[in-house]
């Protein structure tokens, strides 16, 4: 006997299951909204895992392609590794519900979301978001909840909650935001520019909204919630914190820590380690074994201190203080756009390549409407960076998330297909760590696409701000430009790209139970301060405006128009005319379904001769015209005359000559280039030429 809830829910009805199926789950929902079902389960082992210092959580979200009656593509008819979609969409569900975790859990647990049935105006992501935290809360794992969660669009200036897939397509923004009944724990967007001031208002309209759902939430736990489970408890001794403590001394810790220079302070901090280690190998050999997490909280402490009561940040700077910057572009000779932006002990370098559109990405996933991507940003974060050593393994999720946040705060700049009609990627390397690379990365995008002439509408730059908070909500502190310490031991990373005109992007990270409205506010309006300060003091210096063209090494684009009845005649059978013009000029062809026609190559001359071709091959000859062809075959009765791959005609043996000849030979061989002028239809509709009437031959 299972139970069924329902609420509407911005206009359709979500129901909740509990009880139907998974019963061997901790906790387990079926959710449906509207058509959309998605089935969320919380699962955790009975024993907390031996050896680590972390909460070792997973997060999954399982695109399956019967859920929109699809059969996987290419050769292996199932599905593989995770998409895209599918890793940002666990992620944004990792961010929100790990802060309500006990701190010390360290039992394994898993949220499994598996896609059954998608409806395109019901988003499937959203429906797992809300299913995670109802089969959390109602299972037996310890969690702070319930959370939920709403996504906002803005369409023709008026916000819609949690919109159709065609309002998704005319939205000005893409906006998650996730509550706890208090607060603001998450925040995830995608904007074409919008105030702060719109975008805050959104933001406490998806607040709202989240505290009605999170009251029907509440009734469910109420009437079938399991009781809590106990837990073993990570805790560090009191002897050995204290003794830690008076040996090292606060000064101490404090004097290792307060440095500019990564280097410097993991020095100090390994010299601290062995001067403990040697302390109690004789009496204390038990204490050596929580050595690390003991002095990760006298670290944390010793930090959330300094900035928060005594007002120093760890390198010197004021609150509002941004690192060192620089900006550079052409770094490297060859390549079709570089642009470098470093801050402080953070430098990321960006390339950018462009392409004919046939290279754009095509999607094989759930969502109807992203069938292909023109723009594609990639984010690579080597081991070098941070001073380690690690083979390399292909991106993680991490590495995805920074490239998507990175892609969606530059894609709103970005030009039309038919103003720029080129498949674009960025490549960001981070060559040096020490906080905020994806925010690097979309400074060093920028530069990188203004360098390679790609014409986009507005330079976007990336910062973040930081927050360590004390006892009260109002006992707080922001820090603009965090470094990877103050990331580390702080209580914030919130991450804000833009423009001069608005916000492109937004992504909020927390580790505390949510966040005021005042501390939202002000993070947000001090990003702006920072994003215009490196807009107008740093990148526009180096360059303001894109380059009116695309440089040497970068492939030219010309489009065409043609009639789309006409397609068949470009491309020929079996792609037999189109590859002739591709084999004769070397370019690079694709057509649409519309008729536009993009000749990508090299050098213009290429373009404009197969540009010339499929002209020919889609214009009709007209009566009196004079044209320019190829002999490709002689007969008996004439010769026939190619102006085009594909596009031929017939010059009758008396047309070729004013005086008489008996053998075609006579005048014309293999692979003359002659003009001739076109006679019309004849009795049997085909069309005729005339060498000997060409005016002036």
């Amino acid at each position: 006997m299972y139970k069924s809830y329902s609420m509407e829910l911005a206009g359709r009805t979500l129901t909740v299951e509990i009880g139907r199926v998974a019963g061997q789950a901790n906790g387990a929902a079926l959710m449906h909204y509207g058509d959309t079902v998605v089935l969320s389960t919380a699962t955790a082992s009975d024993k907390p895992r031996e050896g680590i210092d972390f909460f070792p959580l997973s997060v999954e979200y399982e695109e399956k392609l019967y859920a929109v009656g699809k059969i996987p593509g290419g050769f292996i008819k199932r599905e593989g590794k995770p998409t895209e979609n599918a890793i940002l969409t666990s992620r944004v569900i990792d961010r929100p519900m790990r802060p309500l975790f006990p701190k010390d859990y360290r039992n394994d647990v898993t949220l499994d979301n598996l896609v059954l049935c998608v409806d395109q105006d019901c988003s499937p992501e959203l429906t797992a978001m809300l299913g995670s935290s109802i089969a959390t809360c109602i299972s037996d794992i310890p969690f702070n909840g319930p959370i939920a969660s709403t996504m906002v669009g803005l369409v023709d200036g008026e916000f819609v909650f949690n919109p159709t897939s065609a309002q998704r397509e005319k939205s000005d923004m893409a906006l998650t935001v996730a509550s706890t009944r208090d607060k603001v724990i998450m925040i995830e967007a995608g904007a074409n520019e919008i105030p702060e001031d719109k975008m805050i208002e959104a933001i406490y309209a998806a607040h709202d909204l989240n505290k009605t759902i999170i009251e029907f939430f509440d009734k469910i736990v109420a009437d079938c919630g399991k009781p809590k489970h106990d837990y073993v408890k990570f805790e560090i001794p009191e002897d050995l914190y204290e003794d830690m403590v008076n040996f090292i001394t606060p000064e101490g810790m404090e004097q290792a820590v307060f440095t500019d220079e990564k280097q410097v302070r993991e020095a100090n901090l390994k010299e601290i380690t062995e001067k403990l280690t040697a302390r109690y190998e004789e009496e204390h050999p038990e204490w050596i074994p929580l050595l690390g997490e003991a002095i990760y909280k006298f670290q944390k402490n010793t930090v959330r201190k300094m900035i928060l009561r005594d007002k120093k940040r760890p390198d010197g700077r004021k609150a509002e203080e941004i690192r060192k910057l620089s900006a550079e572009i052409d770094i490297l000779p060859r390549t079709h756009g570089s642009g470098m932006f470093t801050r402080g002990q953070t430098q990321v370098l960006t390339v950018t390549t462009l392409g004919a559109l046939a290279e754009t990405q095509r999607l094989d996933g759930i969502d109807e409407n992203e069938t292909v991507k023109r723009y594609m940003h990639h984010y690579n974060f080597p081991s070098y960076s941070v001073g380690e050593t690690r083979p390399s393994r292909g991106p993680g999720r991490r590495e995805i998330g920074h490239g998507a946040l990175a892609e969606k705060a530059l894609v709103p700049v970005l030009p039309s297909e038919e103003e720029f009609p080129y498949a674009i990627r960025t490549v960001s390397e981070v060559l040096e760590s020490n906080g905020s690379t994806s925010q690097g990365s979309i400074c060093a995008s920028t530069l990188s696409l203004m360098s390679a002439g790609v014409p986009i509408k507005a330079m976007v730059a990336g910062i973040s701000v930081g927050l360590v908070t004390g006892d009260s909500d109002d006992d707080y502190i922001i820090l603009t430009d965090i470094q990877g310490l103050e990331d580390f031991f702080g209580d914030m990373d919130f991450k804000v790209a833009g423009t001069h005109k608005g916000i492109t992007a937004i992504q909020m990270d927390i580790k505390i139970n949510g966040l005021t409205r005042e501390i939202i506010e002000k993070a947000i309006y001090r990003t702006r301060e920072a994003r215009l300060y490196i807009l107008d003091e740093v990148m526009a210096p180096v360059i303001s405006e894109p380059r009116p063209e695309v440089g040497p090494y970068s492939p030219k684009i010309v489009q065409i128009k043609i009639d789309p009845a006409k397609i068949g005649d470009v491309v020929g059978q079996r792609g037999k005319t189109i590859n002739a013009i591709i084999e004769q000029t070397g370019v690079k062809i694709d057509i649409t379904d519309d008729g536009a026609v993009s000749i990508c190559g090299l050098d213009k001359e290429s373009i404009d001769k197969a540009a010339k071709m499929i002209q020919m091959i889609v214009t009709d000859f007209e009566e009196g015209k004079v044209y320019e062809g190829k002999v490709i075959s002689i007969k008996e009765f004439g010769a026939f005359i190619e102006f085009a791959p594909g596009k031929e005609g017939l010059v009758h043996i008396s047309k070729i000559s004013k005086k008489r000849i008996e053998h075609v030979e006579e005048v014309l061989t293999l692979g003359d280039k002659v003009k001739v002028v076109c006679l019309g239809q004849d009795k049997m509709g085909r069309v005729s030429f005339s060498i000997k009437d060409v005016k002036d031959n």
